[in-house]
């Protein structure tokens, strides 16, 4: 995203044709992802479904340790995977700064926010994951803002990732410290509230789920799907605007299967790939598709400005800093 964006195309356009079962794409396909591993197998049955000729490998693991041996793989000349379905755009980013990825002009995207498409069309956003604030039923307010978490009651009460552990959380960082009302104040109030960043998005969730803290910084999905499930929580989209990660899917430079990947990408970007994403519990990026149960509508949703090719250039800046407030 590289202009601020409000999502207010809910209802702008309709969704294309289906996608047609294909035979001519067949082969065998690499995928590297951070999905979870449930989220993976349901992307690639459903992909499957549409091309039952391409026999997909893929390997789950974080966005960060995808990328550490995506990175030995490199060094070594042998780079595995086709297609790469990961976390952020700022490591997009990085990976198209240095001619690792293979453009898709042909890719429609002409439903889509431009904001959430790289312009060269070298990664295509699958999804919003935006970062806003759970608490607890048992805190002592309800927050609506990010300021909200200032307040003297929610002194010693607040959990939220680490970005030096979690990409969302570095993007989330970036996008607050950003935010003219905000910035890195807002990152010194928070240790001055005692809070102590600490690994990810899970380990968030669980201590407010559990009644460790009272709020804390996540992404959506996880209290949003467990709150029908009786979860002692609820999520907030504070009224400054919430960030987000798309989960970019990209096609490698080395790919060994070209159209496969492409139809990849194809299905992914795809009305029937977007309905995928809603089904499995994450706001569609594709303004057609409603979302899911428990999400407001899209243009509801005020996204926070971020510029991932200035997050890559800056990022050292930004950990020092981090790391200056909070400690290492």
């Amino acid at each position: 995203m590289k202009t601020p964006m409000i999502a207010t195309l809910a209802a702008a356009l309709l969704a294309g044709p289906a996608l047609a079962q294909t035979d001519d794409v067949s082969g065998r396909l690499v995928l590297y992802t951070s999905q979870p591993n449930e989220d993976a197998q349901r992307t690639v049955d459903a992909f499957n479904a549409v091309y039952p000729n391409v026999t997909v490998d893929w390997i789950r693991d974080g966005t960060t340790q995808v990328m550490a041996r995506l990175e030995a793989e490199f060094a070594a000349g042998s780079p595995q995977p086709d297609v790469l379905l990961i976390a952020d755009t700022v490591v997009m980013e990085g990976l198209e700064a240095q001619g690792r990825l293979m453009p898709y002009p042909e890719a429609d995207v002409s439903a889509y926010d431009p904001a959430l498409m790289d312009p060269e069309r070298h990664y295509f956003s699958t999804k919003l994951i935006t970062t806003g604030i759970i608490y607890n039923t048992a805190a002592p307010f309800v927050p609506e803002s990010w300021s909200d978490l200032l307040r003297p009651e929610a002194q010693g009460q607040i959990a939220m990732p680490s970005p030096l552990a979690s990409g969302a959380a570095t993007i989330h960082m970036v996008a607050l410290t950003s935010h003219p009302d905000l910035g890195w104040a807002y990152y010194e109030g928070l240790a001055a509230q005692g809070t102590n960043p600490q690994g990810g998005n899970g380990g968030v969730y669980n201590a407010v789920a559990g009644g460790e803290q009272m709020f804390g910084m996540v992404v959506d999905f996880l209290p949003i799907r467990e709150i029908p499930n009786g979860a002692p929580v609820a999520f907030v989209f504070p009224e400054e605007g919430v960030s987000a990660v798309t989960e970019p899917v990209a096609i490698l430079s080395t790919a060994q299967n070209v159209p496969a990947a492409q139809a990849f990408v194809d299905f992914l970007i795809s009305p029937e790939g977007q309905q995928l994403a809603a089904d499995m519990g994450y706001l569609p990026a594709h303004p057609a598709i409603a979302p899911p149960e428990g999400f407001p509508a899209m243009d509801q949703i005020q996204l926070l400005e971020f510029d991932p090719a200035v997050a890559l250039e800056n990022a050292e800046d930004y950990r020092l800093r981090f790391v200056e407030i909070f400690g290492g």
